[in-house]
């Protein structure tokens, strides 16, 4: 990704979307739900320290899909965790 570009992963999560969770102009949030960590993009991803907490808490009750039928079957918890933007890590 180069610079400028909005991020298209999670911000809690690092799960990769074709569209990015923040908009176009990585201000303006979609407010869906992520499948795999549960935040709703735009409420509970809106700062550092709230998408390091949500995580926190997410990680402290098993990592667990919030849709677990959409888990990839070689999924990784460490991969994607990497593509998490660095502000938000």
């Amino acid at each position: 990704m180069h610079s400028g570009q909005p991020s298209s992963a999670c911000r809690v999560c690092g799960r990769i979307y074709e569209e990015p969770p923040w908009g176009a102009d990585g201000k303006t949030a979609i407010f869906e739900i992520c499948p795999c960590c549960g935040v709703e993009f735009g409420y509970e991803d809106s700062l550092p320290e709230s998408v390091r907490r949500y995580r926190a808490i997410w990680l402290a009750g098993g990592a667990n899909w919030f849709e677990p039928k959409l888990r990839p079957e070689n999924w990784s918890l460490e991969t994607q965790l990497a593509q998490v933007a660095p502000q938000f890590a």
